[in-house]
């Protein structure tokens, strides 16, 4: 069930954003993305020293001169996040592993959750934010106990089971699930206006095997519920999400499912280039797995946003 074709309004030029964290694939897509739009950007990132995204930002400074402010934060120090919002009226929140720990595991949930406290407590302390968009995964929704039984599709409804994650060590799950939780409780105790963008595994340029999201993919393949977002389908659906004024709540983010056993095997080459050639029974295998997840709310919000933007 792809959306629609994504949408773009028109960025306003007294605009100041935030982006945190700005480093990933996501973060420097949509630093990228906001300044062509006419934004001004404070792009946050954990570290100056990586070679990669200095020369990245080098060259966005060069071509959109005054665009562009970098600050280096830490999601753990309350007043760098404090600093980098100043004068921001929204922020793109997207959480990057510290560099120290670089992989998911049974600690990273204290990690992210302690970040999204932070960044939630720290946009509601200033005065000129007027909306967060919060990236959060679909590993977020899908793992529950009652995988079997489900009677209705997945949405924006539906939460991970903690327990069920703890238990079968879906760690990226888990963090998500209790960040995303904190992240939500926080915005309404502290009357922060928050949305929030649960998206699929992303194919970006970068995508590789030892993708946290993929630990649980043949169970989610099985269930019907293994998703994916390219990385462009995914930033224009958070600028449609910050630029619309009626979106709320959550937002299932997808535009492919993986449920066709040719489609797995061209993600399992992606991932890993020498996998082996599947037996002839595998390729005579023409079997759908009816999807059960569904991104209608975020299909009907990118068609009217494209409707209103082309209303004189």
């Amino acid at each position: 069930m792809a959306p629609a074709a994504a949408c773009l309004g028109h960025g306003s030029s007294t605009n100041t954003v935030c982006v945190m964290d700005a480093s990933g694939e996501l973060g420097l897509g949509l630093v990228q993305r906001l300044i062509q739009r006419d934004y001004t950007v404070h792009a946050v990132v954990q570290s100056h020293g990586d070679h990669h995204i200095k020369l990245n930002f080098d060259e966005i400074s060069c071509a959109y001169k005054n665009k562009l402010k970098i600050f280096q934060s830490d999601p753990f120090d309350y007043q760098s996040i404090i600093d980098a919002l100043r004068g921001c009226s929204g922020l793109f929140y997207t959480f990057e592993p510290p560099q120290d720990q670089p992989t998911y595991d049974e600690c990273m949930a204290d990690v992210e959750v302690r970040a999204a406290h932070n960044v939630l407590e720290a946009c509601a302390q200033t005065d000129t934010i007027d909306k967060v968009v919060f990236t959060s995964s679909i590993t977020a929704v899908v793992w529950r106990s009652d995988r079997t039984s489900i009677l209705s599709d997945l949405d924006e409804r539906h939460w991970s089971d903690v327990n069920l994650c703890r238990n079968f060590k879906l760690w990226h799950g888990l963090s998500k699930t209790l960040a995303e939780k904190t992240a939500w409780a926080l915005a309404m105790d502290r009357g922060v206006n928050m949305v929030s963008i649960n998206a699929g595994l992303v194919r970006g340029p970068h995508l590789s095997i030892t993708n946290p999201y993929l630990k649980g993919a043949a169970e989610m393949y099985e269930d019907g519920v293994f998703v994916t977002v390219d990385l462009d389908f995914l930033l224009d659906a958070h600028i449609c999400i910050f630029e619309d004024v009626s979106s709320y709540g959550r937002y299932l983010c997808f535009n492919h499912i993986i449920n066709r056993p040719e489609d797995a095997l061209q993600l399992a080459r992606k991932l890993a280039p020498s996998t082996p050639a599947p037996p002839q029974s595998y390729e005579e295998d023409k079997r759908i797995i009816q999807e059960r997840i569904n991104n209608k709310k975020l299909n009907k919000l990118m068609v009217d946003f494209v409707r209103g933007s082309h209303v004189e």
